[in-house]
């Protein structure tokens, strides 16, 4: 039986101290505080006792847990997730004026505040802070642990946000810019007098059109000896890429990362606005996506890269402790290591004249295939091939396992299941995949299953990426015309639940080697992955990286914004505590993992993780509803 009392003005203080300690309440004026502690009565609720029922009418009482735990449950008996101390509910329903969409159940004996719907509404015209945490929730815990993390570290940066303002505010002069039929004479010219790095072309409406640098100079025009007055159209770099001007610092680093360019023109409304360079991001710091770059393209010595290496692992620490997001800086990593491989499958093909005539093409799987690698990650890849013979197989054969040799001592281990392209397993022909492939799907094993969460993740890296192309048409072809192995995939996906406990707020392992820890990455992140790889193939979609599955796929699902926005930034929260981890093992002397004590984050970060491990469970749900699990 369910009791109701107001409390007693002698309770005030003691609850007002209470209240204060959770967000946001923390970050409100203490009148808006106390003005809410006044309005508050409290209410007892016995273990498995109905809190609140769906209802077509918007609920009357904002409902915070001041002690127990409250299960969110849906319409077909899941529990979805769960609310203990300071959480409040029903938000979204109390916000749209609709009645709640889930039912709330004492998991244990419970107490909560109450608030009149009407003082809700009162308190959210009273206090931004409230209003700014209740229609932005996750975002709002998010930012308020990205601002605790950036005071944390010693290299925080200044409070203009680096990475997170927009390139615009990087331009220090108007662009320099000639037409395509200006001669070479008269365009260095003007890159001498204007003491700059590059020159882009742009056509009679003001668009890039083109791009000449002082590294192209050398190459294309000194060395091969051309006329200074032919056009510079001639041998400009045609379609550069561009960016907005109003897009974020760290895209930029990202597109940098993934195209090996150092000089990139800013467009607005298609008309360029500025240049900047690699430079101009890095003015201050060692290390930068440029240097490492450029070094590696420069790398004609295999006993070289493993440095190279260490220095990109540098790089990310700094951009870590710098306050980039997680999305940003995993792209970053897996460009720049995508970079290493590259350089090394190059020094390993190109003097192999028993490789010439073949084509074939490298592929990264696993988190590498997603451009989501951490800090800590081994070698998932393979090598598909047109068609060769037995010798020449076996020419393919030993130069992956040259590759794999090389990577290894760069600090990418040996998978230790041994899915590497040198492995005769991993290395086919493309009518050798599409039969593995196919074995896969029409016999949905386990062993089918956990082989498919791996392999239907690859991306091409080097070589000839039409192979790799055309696999994935057919790839997703097949997955999608086979609804028995979506389903299949699904219900593996759902054997890993999210460890939220009931008692406790997780469930951690038990294991001897990593006691009372939640693997971050098992539990964690990869429900997300697991979910977003099987709707991007119900849905076709060719993306392998996880946040743009789950955006793709997004409309074809009709999944609301706001839940995809949730499920994306509770992964890429995921992601940031991994490499948070992994960061302070490394400093520690520590070789990097994935096991996490929640006992050593401070209560804002653990409130965040049980919010976004809520979140994977909601992600569970929907692939439960969709495939009837």
């Amino acid at each position: 039986m369910t009791t109701t009392l107001p409390l007693a003005n002698s309770l005030h203080r003691a609850t007002l101290d209470a209240i204060r300690r959770q967000a946001p309440f923390a970050a409100m004026a203490e009148g808006a505080v106390l003005w809410l502690v006044q309005r508050l009565s409290v209410a007892y609720y016995a273990q498995g006792e109905g809190l609140l029922e769906p209802a077509e009418q918007p609920p009357d009482t904002l409902c915070i847990v001041k002690q127990g735990t409250v299960d969110g449950v849906t319409a077909d008996g899941h529990s979805v997730f769960q609310l203990t101390a300071g959480e409040m509910f029903p938000l979204g329903a109390l916000l749209a004026g609709r009645g709640a969409a889930n039912r709330y159940v004492a998991k244990t004996d419970t107490f909560c505040y109450l608030l009149p719907a009407a003082d809700f509404h009162a308190l959210l015209a009273k206090s931004p802070e409230f209003h700014d945490f209740c229609t932005r929730r996750i975002a709002s815990l998010l930012e308020e642990s990205q601002r605790a993390v950036q005071s944390e570290y010693a290299l925080a940066l200044d409070d203009e946000h680096r990475f997170a303002r927009p390139l615009a505010s990087l331009i220090r002069r108007a662009p320099f810019s000639v037409a395509p039929d200006t001669p070479l004479a008269d365009a260095l010219a003007g890159m001498e007098q204007a003491r700059i790095g590059s020159v882009v072309v742009a056509d009679a409406a003001g668009a890039p059109v083109g791009i000449l640098t002082l590294k192209d100079v050398l190459a294309r025009v000194t060395l091969a000896g051309v006329p200074l007055v032919t056009p510079i159209s001639a041998v400009m770099t045609p379609d550069p890429a561009t960016l907005p001007d109003d897009a974020p610092v760290a895209g930029a680093l990202v597109l940098m990362a993934r195209q090996g360019i150092h000089h990139l023109p800013l467009v607005k409304d298609g008309v360029l606005a500025g240049v900047i360079s690699e430079k101009d991001i890095f003015a201050l710091r060692r290390l930068s996506v440029e240097g490492i770059t450029s070094a590696l393209s420069r790398a004609d010595d295999p006993a070289r890269l493993p440095a190279l290496a260490q220095d990109i692992g540098d790089l990310a620490h700094s951009l870590l402790a710098q306050g980039m997001d997680a999305e940003n800086l995993t792209a970053i990593i897996s460009s720049l290591n995508d970079r290493v491989t590259e350089r090394i499958v190059a020094l390993e093909s190109e003097p192999d004249r028993k490789l010439a005539g073949l084509r074939w093409c490298w592929l990264a799987l696993g988190s590498e295939g997603r451009m989501e690698q951490t800090l800590a990650t081994d070698q998932d890849n393979a090598l598909i091939f047109d068609t060769a013979d037995d010798a020449q197989h076996a020419a393919l054969l030993a130069f992956a396992q040259r590759v794999n040799a090389r990577l290894d001592a760069c600090g990418f281990p040996l998978c230790k299941g041994g899915i590497m392209a040198g492995n005769p397993q991993w290395c086919l022909s493309t009518e050798g995949w599409r039969r593995q492939f196919a074995q896969w799907i029409d016999h949905g094993s386990p062993e089918a299953l956990l082989h498919a969460s791996i392999f239907f993740d690859f991306r091409p890296l080097a070589g000839d990426a039409a192979l790799a192309l055309d696999l994935r048409a057919w790839l997703n072809r097949a997955a999608r015309n086979n609804p028995r192995f979506l389903h299949q995939m699904a219900g593996n996906a759902l054997r890993n639940r999210p460890p939220l406990g009931v008692v406790r707020d997780f469930v951690l392992s038990e294991d001897d080697a990593h006691p009372n820890t939640i693997d971050l990455k098992l539990n964690g992140a990869t429900p997300f992955v697991d979910a977003a790889r099987i709707f991007a193939l119900a849905a076709g979609s060719p993306q392998t990286n996880t946040a743009k599955r789950l955006r793709e796929a997004a409309h074809a699902l009709k999944i609301p914004d706001a839940e995809l926005a949730d499920w994306n930034r509770a992964f890429h929260f995921l992601q940031l505590l991994r490499l948070r981890h992994q960061h302070g093992r490394q400093r520690a002397g520590l070789p990097p993992d994935n096991h996490l004590d929640p006992d050593t984050l401070n209560p804002l970060d653990r409130r965040i993780l049980k919010e976004a491990l809520r979140q994977a469970r909601k992600v569970q749900a929907r692939l439960a509803m969709d495939y009837g699990l």
